[in-house]
């Protein structure tokens, strides 16, 4: 038998076979650990920038860099900014202008798309689109805000929570209505037939199904609301504090001018509850994200 016989029924291997293997194995090892890498230079490195300067102590901390303390002030700087900035109201106030803020968006975005995500004509396409285009259109601040004096709700936090709902209701509506089309029609036939009505067939059967991208939505939501200082301080700046605007004031008025040890440290604290939120609900917002490329 030839060499070029037994090379064509694969009895022998071609020359050069045993070559390629080892440059996949690299190929393969070398995107990961670029990946790897940027992810690193990207993120780690803001990360230590932060946690080093809250460790520090004023001078340390005046010109921020990545070199160690000479002594970790950490537990004593976040006491100082805990207890001297007044946090705790911040920390109300931010929750008061939050939760209902993102209950309402998740319902009535919920129930939209649900509608939008049912039926399909030309008016509700047009709909649809005209809903998505607060994604890409951005706010006009001073129109808000004449509106809302004109209301009697400047300065309050139903405006507030008026605006956030205004602004995220694209949001929730864009994610939902595509993990919509995803759900058997034929729950909500059945449904139906038993003799449900329309708000009990979504209460019951489609509000628990979308809980995953809601807890996607939900997570997105709280962090835009959550580190808000740009429309915050037009619509209730000096009336109501968040801790955004508590930060800002306190920076601007002086507390903590060229105290960047404890501006840090009052970032990490501001931070922590949507950190602490987001390795609780993970899973659900992975598998949010990743729900309607599986279906």
């Amino acid at each position: 038998m030839s060499t070029e016989t037994a090379v064509a029924i694969g009895v022998v291997a071609p020359r050069g076979t045993g070559r390629v293997r080892p440059r996949r194995r690299f190929r393969d090892l070398i995107q990961p650990t670029v990946a790897i890498l940027t992810a690193f230079l990207l993120l780690g490195i803001p990360f230590w920038l932060v946690i080093i300067t809250a460790s520090k102590n004023q001078a340390e901390a005046f010109n921020p860099n990545l070199s160690l303390p000479t002594e970790w002030q950490l537990w004593d700087n976040l006491v100082t900014v805990f207890t001297d900035g007044e946090m705790l109201a911040a920390f109300g106030g931010s929750l008061l202008v939050m939760v209902p803020s993102v209950f309402g968006v998740l319902i009535l975005g919920s129930m939209a798309a649900w509608i939008l995500g049912r039926r399909a004509s030309k008016p509700l396409a047009f709909v649809y689109a005209l809903a998505i285009s607060g994604i890409v259109l951005p706010p006009a601040v001073v129109t808000i805000v004449l509106l809302l004096r004109q209301l009697g709700l400047a300065g309050t936090a139903v405006g507030m929570i008026a605006v956030y709902m205004g602004m995220y209701l694209s949001t929730v509506i864009f994610f939902v209505t595509g993990f919509v089309r995803t759900i058997p029609v034929e729950l909500e036939e059945a449904a139906r037939v038993d003799g449900a009505s329309p708000f009990r067939v979504f209460w019951t059967i489609i509000l628990p199904l979308l809980v995953p991208v809601l807890a996607t939505a939900t997570i997105l939501i709280c962090l835009y609301i959550w580190n808000d200082v740009f429309y915050a301080l037009f619509v209730i700046g000096g009336r109501l504090d968040t801790l955004p605007l508590n930060l800002y004031q306190v920076a601007s008025a002086g507390l903590y001018l060229q105290n960047w040890h404890l501006i840090f440290a009052y970032i990490i604290l501001m931070s922590l509850p949507l950190l602490i939120t987001f390795m609780i609900a993970q899973r659900k917002i992975i598998s949010g994200i990743t729900s309607g490329a599986v279906k």
